[in-house]
């Protein structure tokens, strides 16, 4: 069943999060997209992930390139990526719509627990989300642990 997971962040980086969400959402074969809402973000999480270390490569790409259909993890902004994903990873306060989360084995909203923006932003997204009849879950960093806080 699919579901919306909003991830507050507040003690690890959106980077480190990502890589671990992607890593994990690989292990499970799933492909997926990384929806931002601005290119030069995008590319700066693009050349982030690129940096990580040898052992936990992540194959991606940024949207508009050649090969997009083949990324295991695609980087854009559109609202129909090239790679089919299962997955969907929202950033820097990507629209998600109860569609979105339907259609996805998972969805993940990522947002900044200290940027008020974010935050409102994200709270938007989850009214919206449960008034639509979508399941979502919210998990906050507890002392370096992801706790699930609540659930629809």
């Amino acid at each position: 069943m699919s579901v919306a997971m909003f991830y507050q962040l507040r003690e690890k980086t959106l980077v480190d999060t990502l890589r671990m969400l992607l890593g994990k959402s690989l292990a499970a074969g799933w492909r997926v997209s990384v929806r931002g809402t601005n290119m030069p973000g995008l590319q700066a999480l693009d050349a982030a992930l690129w940096l990580g270390p040898e052992d936990s490569f992540l194959p991606h790409g940024l949207e508009g390139g050649e090969s997009d259909a083949l990324q295991p993890v695609l980087l854009g902004t559109g609202d129909s990526p090239a790679n089919a994903p299962q997955c969907m990873m929202a950033v820097h306060s990507a629209a998600v719509s109860a569609q979105d989360v339907a259609g996805m084995e998972r969805v993940c909203i990522l947002f900044d627990g200290y940027d008020e923006e974010e935050l409102a932003h994200a709270r938007s997204q989850w009214s919206a989300l449960k008034a639509a009849g979508a399941k979502a879950q919210y998990w906050a960093e507890e002392d370096g642990s992801w706790v699930k806080k609540a659930e629809t």
